[in-house]
């Protein structure tokens, strides 16, 4: 571990130590984020970072430094705080400049109180963004992180209201290494303030009073305050994340791994306590906020906790079995590492999703580009690179679906099975919509973040009637597959926000929703058992081998391909042969189908430049498809 705790469990007392040598010189920002900067470069120290997803957070010391994998699910109006301010001794009269970076409450010490009027009071600026936990997010991603995360944590006993209540996560799964941790405060706090302002009080009394009323048994969807997690059964910890620096970079959807300062501070869920008077204590400004308001934006600290972030990194994926970036030059050892074995990876991931598809080797193919597809640029409106899959001839009423889905889950590091049957279309809220009243955008379905499978169950649908939420669902969901965009709905207007969702859609015959290409399944084998063929199936592929086919899976989506001259007029002058034979065989928009098809086909080889075998295959595997749709065609009298 790195040497030296102070970092990890009083970050704050380093803030202080930079802020006492530079004073108000704006310096000392700079150092600080340097100073944690380097500490993170040190023998693995990240994994030494108590993360929020893995650690309940009654564990978890108040004002220590942590960590969070996160998506921006909302962003809150900008607010004010006192960047620095001085303090009074009311015996003494000395007075003492503090920082207020990273805090939410103003520290005093005793005898001491704010002065609000000081000449030396500076006003700031940050940034509040609510954040969740990655929506859908695989289990074995979740433990490949508990696994890694080596902090050492042991239930915090400086943080009374906490330890009444259940985590988002039961104890006894969390693999913990207690550590013997000194609760050390830099002084009794007997003076602080919100937003600014001050107020006195005990602080013993004050912490057991703030936790009245807020006894919650579970962090989940059944709590009384709505976490507004885009999917539902989700579970873990919701955030309000504080930036200073740069916060033009956050943008909605997009995934973080955030470092920073922890804040769970009592004083922060006053406002959710209707036995108290909390206005005096409210910064004035804040006052003019309705009461449902103040309820979002202020929720209580020991449901859903603050952050001051220090450092932020944009996460490309949430595949924990890859480097976080793979544009960095110490990756480049790994990703060649991997390529040179990338051959027999795709043979075994070929066979074993032949074996989960029921022995249909050509669907196995079709389902692996889908797998590693991705919107690699926008032309104008167009997503590029988009490849949905419509898997139809999937056995009705049956559990086949539901455990192909299972198999996806294990490859992929965040996906969702969406069931499409009339009830879940009417009632199920998809789009993400603004509520002005609470001032916060209401999350729906739909809200994922980039590179997420979403697999649509159409063959539970059933004959009935969509009323005007379940019209208006299923035209999200056919936007979101041609054009990859969802309009968010601000009630006078719609806001777009561009997506790259993987659409596989599941049906009995051709799908209601548009599709880049449909593949009908010709089972080999029929098993007796779906669920114990398909759990032997797992049960038989080696954990290593697993392994390699989510590496495999996540790194092709990021490497970079391209077209030579030579194959470019090669391709052109094959499409003017082809309508030449029969002009009505191939249009602009097949030969764009094709080009797609013949990418991902080349990069799942590790090819990263189209060559004249990948051209030819891609059209061999497209004919077998078109011969397969027509011959069922014919069988079926209609059109599939």
């Amino acid at each position: 571990m790195p040497c030296g705790e102070d970092w990890l469990s009083h970050p704050l007392g380093i803030v202080q130590g930079f802020f006492a040598q530079n004073g108000v010189n704006p310096d000392w920002e700079k150092k600080v984020i340097e100073y944690f900067k380097e500490k993170l470069k040190e023998n693995n120290a990240p994994k030494w970072v108590p993360s929020l997803n893995e650690v309940p957070l009654h564990y978890l010391k108040p004002n220590s430094f942590v960590k969070f994998r996160c998506m921006i699910q909302d962003m809150f109006d900008p607010e004010f705080y006192m960047g620095v301010y001085e303090t009074v001794n009311r015996n003494t009269k000395a007075r003492v400049l503090h920082f207020g970076k990273y805090r939410d409450v103003a520290e005093c010490g005793p005898q001491q109180e704010v002065d609000l009027n000081s000449p030396r009071t500076t006003t700031l600026e940050r940034q509040t963004f609510y954040c969740v936990p990655v929506p859908g997010e695989s289990v074995w991603v979740k433990e490949a992180y508990v696994n890694a995360n080596q902090a050492r944590v042991s239930p915090s006993t400086s943080y009374t209201p906490s330890r009444h209540k259940r985590s988002y996560e039961d104890d006894e799964d969390m693999d913990l290494q207690p550590n013997k941790q000194k609760d050390q405060h830099a002084g009794a706090r007997q003076t602080g303030g919100v937003g600014g302002l001050q107020w006195c009080g005990e602080p013993k009394r004050l912490e057991t009073e703030a936790s009245t009323g807020q006894q919650l048994n579970s962090l989940n969807l059944s709590s009384p305050f709505d976490l507004n997690f885009p999917l539902p059964g989700e579970k873990g910890p919701a955030c309000l994340v504080k930036v200073y620096e740069d916060w033009d970079c956050f943008k909605v959807n997009d995934v973080f791994e955030l470092y920073g300062i922890l804040s769970v501070d009592p004083v922060l869920s006053i406002v959710n306590n209707d036995e108290r008077d909390a206005s005096s204590l409210l910064d004035p400004m804040e006052c003019t906020d309705t009461a449902e308001e103040q309820r979002v934006h202020s929720p209580p600290a020991s449901l859903v906790p603050r952050i001051h972030v220090v450092l932020a990194q944009k996460l490309q994926h949430i595949n924990p079995l890859l480097p976080a970036c793979l544009n960095k030059e110490e990756s480049k050892t790994f990703v060649s590492s991997f390529m040179s074995e990338l051959s027999p990876v795709r043979a075994e991931l070929l066979g074993f999703l032949t074996h989960a598809l029921l022995g249909d080797s050509l669907a196995a193919e079709y389902l692996i580009l889908h797998l590693i597809s991705t919107v690699y640029t926008r032309r104008d409106v167009l997503p590029l690179g988009k490849f949905t899959v419509n898997l139809s001839g999937c056995p009705r009423n049956s559990t086949f679906t539901e455990h192909l889905y299972r198999i996806i889950q294990h490859l992929v590091p965040a996906s969702f099975r969406l069931q499409m049957t009339i009830e879940n279309m009417n009632h199920l809220k998809f789009i993400p919509h603004k509520d002005y009243t609470a001032n916060r955008l209401v999350s729906g379905l739909l809200q994922l973040p980039s590179n997420t499978s979403l697999v649509i169950d159409e063959t539970l649908l059933e004959q009935g009637q969509l009323d005007a939420p379940g019209v208006h669902n299923v035209t999200a969901l056919s936007n979101l597959i041609t054009w990859q965009k969802v309009d968010y709905d601000f009630s006078y207007h719609q806001m777009e926000f561009p997506c790259n969702i993987n659409v596989l859609i599941t049906s009995e015959g051709r799908s209601l929703l548009p599709a880049d290409c449909q593949i009908h399944l010709q089972p080999q084998l029929i098993p007796p058992n779906m669920e114990e063929y398909m759990n032997s199936l797992l049960s038989a592929v080696l954990p290593s081998v697993l392994n390699k086919f989510r590496v495999y899976l996540t790194l092709l989506r990021f490497l970079d391909y391209s077209i030579s001259d030579e194959i470019t007029k090669a391709v052109e002058d094959d499409f003017v042969e082809m309508r030449k034979n029969d002009p009505q065989s191939i249009t602009a928009d097949d030969l764009h189908q094709l080009l797609i098809i013949a990418r991902f086909l080349s990069l799942s080889a590790g090819q990263t430049t189209l060559s004249r075998e990948r051209w030819l295959r891609a059209k061999q595997l497209e004919s077998l498809r078109r011969t397969r749709l027509q011959q069922q065609k014919c069988v079926n009298g209609n059109e599939l």
